[in-house]
């Protein structure tokens, strides 16, 4: 007799069928074994792992690709606004790291939330052969590998050679009596790669394409032609370099050239495709010659998801008035209403400024549009404030001070029509603080759109045990309207309930236990609360602010070992940049405190620190489900908006949190006392940086951190090299921006009100669901919707795509791609 299926089991089996949506299992099975024979040329008897993952794949798109193809067919017949924007054999899939940190992993949701809404939009980037570095950590220390992610190929990428473009470098700017001309170039072609992006139960795909850098064949010929073929081969590397490696920095600018190249090849290449797709268009093809992009702004929309893709105002103005010789005023009137501008953080060294001299070596012609803007721009803000020099210098797209540079942000301020942060405390800083100036002369541009996550991913997928709980409580709608969470508190007062939703945390942290101590080989105590720190490590994150926790605690249980101490396993896990010293010694830190407090047997199973290696979101969908406690512990004022926090919140974590990012407005939805709100806020931060932040009068004044500063500076965590961390000293006593001594009081008390709430399971457990029920904000169909509405003027659609079986009056796919 078959054995009955856990709970947890039969959660798993419904959510999975639910989330497939495949009509026909025996037909699955089919297509399976199918790729495995014709696509793969294997049979079970030789078949790997990784083999049946390829079947697989392979199976599951052969679902997608007729949704995929219908869903084109029908933008075109339609023609919407063209938005733009940019278990064991689950594992076997290799994670696409082709972003940094919180922005690359908001695109992506964005992008499932724009497929799921029905909206015609398109995702582009670069197709990085190597993506975010791994993390390796050897002794202690952060030491980076390639992450070779397409070694094995990637079965849900379509090349489309019929579609590559040139992109030029260099060459110089020619006046001629036909108009300027950019000649004697260098060219490298972009080759697009499509991925689909499927939304949610409604049949439509929209696409990711993803541009990949090929030498033309006549890269070089010169050298060929004088006889030497082998190096002109060779020399194609130079051209394909631009894909090869994403930038590993997240929240700091490098102005490399190869970086600048980048951002200028996947702006040249979208740019030429989606006027090529604009013209194809019933709106493009349609017009008379001179009125041909009169249309343009209704059926284009182009976020600028940060400054990287800031060259695209004045490339697009170049095509315009170099190509399609419209006059400039006109060019710029469709390039300004056709470009929004996000911003994502506030921190000066994270701001693009490029080198005027980079810029018009390899750039030419942009360097000259870019003075012509500027031109204009500083002769409108002459004509409304005639004798303030100040205000010009400090408006002006190019920055004189320490050599000439371009300010991207200000670049992308005055191509636009819209500007937005994303979290209202981000847009207000942006409004009061940052761009004060423009906010001053345009109010109306500026806006806030709060961050979100796609519940899809961040709940269905990674918490089953979770969603399908809450949907035998309220239905299954709120996948797609999860402001719909809000009905569970009317099951606030529902003890069974409350213990169905603690039994899903336990069992997620059972098997996270296992995974830990597989992975690290720490006996971890599963009943102990998971207080939960992964994000990049920056010193604005203060991961160092947690770690002196950590062995604040430590110190305590030292001191009176039989006093009753909550057990904790503090979980702590993020890449530093490769550059980024005082990052990889904080890894550095937090690793050796967690060889001395794990080793420690007075400490026993009463706290346990795990430095999680290689942190990603393969990782993080296994950790967010086990979450206890979340530290979101920015200062006041540096986190733009933060999306781990939200996901925590959505998975039945408690949030330990400054009043930064959308911290903010999770306080405002779930109330300010269902979360553990600590610290200096915005205005304490300037008050302090007004009277001048002394660290030593806090060292001096707490005896607890007096003892935990004292034992890292005198080696007690680094015996056999006592001096190791006096920069990381150095740094807190005499030039830390991000004042950490200046909140650990609060923090720590803080922390002491967790252990005590956490001592009372059903008081923690009627928190966790009051925080559930308030993150239906958080979702970014929502984010989505807002920018559909204010920025884009574009409208969802509830239209559920026709599948291939079914006839349709769509145009040919062809001109889709």
């Amino acid at each position: 007799m078959a054995k009955p299926l856990s709970d947890q089991e039969r959660r798993r089996q419904i959510s999975i069928r639910g989330i497939v949506g495949v009509e026909n299992v025996a037909e699955l099975k089919k297509g399976f074994n199918r790729h495995l024979h014709f696509t793969l040329v294997k049979d079970r008897n030789v078949a790997t792992p990784r083999d049946y993952f390829f079947a697989l794949a392979h199976t599951v798109r052969d679902h997608l690709v007729g949704r995929w193809i219908r869903t084109q067919q029908h933008y075109y017949d339609k023609c919407p606004k063209l938005g733009l924007d940019m278990e064991e054999l689950e594992e076997i899939e290799e994670d696409a790291g082709l972003g940094n940190g919180g922005l690359g992993r908001l695109a992506a949701c964005f992008l499932d939330s724009m497929a799921t809404l029905g909206l015609a939009a398109y995702g582009y980037g670069i197709r990085y052969e190597y993506g975010i570095f791994n993390q390796k950590i050897r002794d202690g220390w952060q030491v980076e590998e390639a992450d070779d992610w397409l070694r094995h190929g990637n079965p849900w990428e379509k090349a489309r050679p019929e579609f590559m473009l040139p992109v030029h470098f260099y060459g110089k700017v020619e006046h001629t009596q036909t108009g300027t001309k950019w000649v004697d170039t260098q060219v490298v072609l972009a080759l697009p790669y499509d991925t689909p992006v499927p939304g949610y139960m409604n049949n439509t795909v929209n696409t990711m394409r993803l541009w990949s850098a090929r030498a033309p064949n006549d890269f070089n010929l010169r050298d060929f032609n004088v006889g030497d073929y082998i190096q002109a081969v060779l020399d194609r590397n130079l051209a394909e370099n631009i894909s090869r490696v994403l930038y590993p920095n997240d929240n700091f600018f490098e102005g490399k050239e190869l970086r600048l190249k980048q951002e200028y090849f996947v702006v040249a290449a979208t740019l030429q495709d989606v006027i090529r797709r604009f013209k194809a268009s019933k709106f493009g093809s349609s017009s008379s010659a001179g009125a041909v992009f009169d249309a343009f702004p209704e059926q284009v929309a182009i976020q600028l998801n940060d400054t990287h893709p800031a060259l695209a105002i004045p490339e697009l103005m170049r095509i315009f008035v170099d190509i399609e010789k419209l006059p400039w005023a006109k060019a710029w009137d469709i390039t300004r209403k056709t470009f929004a501008y996000t911003n994502h953080t506030v921190l000066p060294e994270a701001l693009e400024r490029w080198p005027v001299e980079l810029v018009e070596k390899l750039l030419p012609r942009h360097l000259q549009i870019i003075y012509e803007i500027n031109q204009k721009h500083l002769d409108r803000i002459v004509a409304l404030f005639p004798r303030d020099v100040e205000r010009l210098r400090r408006m002006s797209l190019i920055e004189e001070e320490g050599g000439k540079r371009i300010n991207m942000a200000h670049l992308c301020i005055v191509g636009s029509h819209a500007v937005n942060g994303v979290a209202k405390i981000h847009s207000d800083i942006i409004k009061t603080q940052v761009f004060k100036d423009f906010s001053e002369l345009e109010p109306d541009k500026f806006q806030n759109k709060t961050n979100g996550i796609t519940p899809r991913r961040w709940l269905l997928l990674c918490n089953p045990g979770l969603a399908e709980l809450i949907a035998e409580k309220i239905g299954e709608d709120y996948v797609r309207d999860l402001s719909q969470l809000t009905r569970l508190h009317s099951f606030l007062g529902d003890d069974v309930f409350l213990r169905e939703i603690a039994n899903v945390k336990q069992e997620n942290k059972l098997k996270f236990s296992q995974f830990l101590e597989k992975e690290y080989k720490v006996k971890i105590n599963p009943s102990s609360m998971f207080d939960v720190h992964v994000k990049r490590i920056h010193e604005y994150k203060r991961q160092l602010l947690n770690c002196l926790h950590v062995i604040t605690m430590y110190n305590r249980i030292k001191k009176d070992p039989k006093k009753l101490f909550v057990p904790r396993t503090v979980i702590i896990g993020g890449k530093a940049a490769p550059g980024y010293h005082m990052a990889k010694m904080i890894i550095k830190l937090i690793t050796s405190v967690a060889h001395v407090v794990n080793n420690d047997p007075v400490v026993g199973s009463k706290l346990k620190v795990i430095f999680l290696e290689n942190y990603r979101v393969s990782l993080a969908e296994k950790v967010i489900p086990a979450t206890d406690l979340s530290e979101q512990i920015s200062t006041a004022g540096t986190e733009a908006s933060g999306t781990g926090n939200m996901k925590f919140m959505l998975n039945g974590a408690l949030t330990i949190g400054t009043m930064d990012g959308a911290n903010v407005e999770m306080a405002e939805e779930a109330g300010e006392e269902n979360l553990f709100i600590f610290g200096m806020r915005v205005e304490d931060v300037a008050a302090l940086d007004k009277k001048g932040y002394e660290a030593k009068e806090y060292y001096e004044a707490l005896p607890e951190l007096k003892l935990v500063i004292d034992q890292i500076d005198n080696g007690f965590f680094s015996p056999k090299q006592p001096d190791l961390f006096k920069d990381l000293v150095n740094m807190l006593f005499h030039h830390d921006r991000f004042k950490v001594f200046a909140d650990y009081e609060a923090y720590v008390k803080c922390q002491e009100k967790v252990s005590e709430l956490y001592m009372n399971p059903k008081a923690w457990n009627t928190m966790v669901l009051r925080n559930i029920a308030a993150s239906g904000k958080f979702s970014s169909d929502r984010t989505i919707k807002e920018y559909a509405r204010d920025i884009w003027d574009m409208e969802p659609s509830d239209l559920k795509i026709s599948l291939a079986s079914e006839p349709s009056s769509g145009l040919n796919a062809a001109n889709g791609n």
